[in-house]
């Protein structure tokens, strides 16, 4: 049997404050957080991929390609991103953590092949590509880490998204897999069903991991890390 394709994978946020149009001059806390998602990316692209998958919340059995586009109107904004080449007539509207991962691409010069899945179809689009892939988590810790969070603070937020990063920090497949949905949706961690999808995914391989953030600045764990998993 042949061993299965090499898959990189790039832990980021879905905020929306990645993007300089919605947060415009940064502070000190969103450079660094900046610095180091574009690390991450860059070593995705860097194993070249020939196809990169970004998988986010939203997309509800929808696989999204060349045409679909969403856009920032939301948060006030007049500003749309294409997912992958032109926008189309009819295209799928894309969430904004596949939103985001676009332009988080477009800004590191990546043209080549995009799909955008949901988590519960992380594990078939994997298995039906063939070559090296490359991978977009997106997803936040817990809104809760602080009296300033989104939501309001509970103190189990710190020990989750914890758990979240040392997981990510050693390549424990299973421990990511493992994540307590229940506990992650009180405590308002977006992320949790991409990464207990990507845990699953790639269970049994063996994972080269490194953590490249974990902090919340703004009173939400935004970690971000790099798997190499063979």
């Amino acid at each position: 049997m042949r061993p299965p394709p090499p898959v990189t994978v790039a832990f980021c946020p879905q905020s929306p404050l990645l993007l300089t149009a919605v947060a415009g001059a940064p502070s000190y806390a969103l450079s660094v957080l900046r610095a180091a998602v574009s690390t991450a990316v860059q070593t995705v692209l860097e194993h070249q991929p020939e196809v990169v998958v970004v998988v986010g919340e939203g997309a509800d059995g929808l696989r999204f390609g060349p045409g679909d586009a969403g856009d920032l109107r939301g948060f006030g904004i007049d500003l749309e991103v294409p997912f992958a080449g032109r926008v189309r007539p009819g295209g799928h509207r894309v969430p904004l953590p596949h939103l985001v991962a676009a332009w988080l691409l477009d800004r590191a010069g990546h043209t080549g092949g995009r799909l955008g899945v949901g988590p519960a179809d992380l594990a078939a689009a994997l298995a039906d590509l063939p070559g090296a892939v490359g991978v977009l988590a997106m997803g936040d810790g817990s809104a809760r880490r602080t009296e300033k969070a989104p939501g309001a603070f509970d103190a189990a937020a710190g020990p989750f998204d914890a758990a979240v990063a040392a997981a990510l920090r050693t390549g424990d497949t299973t421990a990511l897999a493992a994540l307590d949905p229940a506990a992650a949706r009180r405590l308002l961690a977006a992320g949790t069903p991409v990464w207990r999808a990507v845990g699953a995914a790639l269970t049994g391989r063996v994972v080269t991991a490194e953590l490249h953030h974990d902090d919340a600045p703004f009173g939400v764990g935004y970690p971000v890390a790099t798997w190499q998993a063979r």
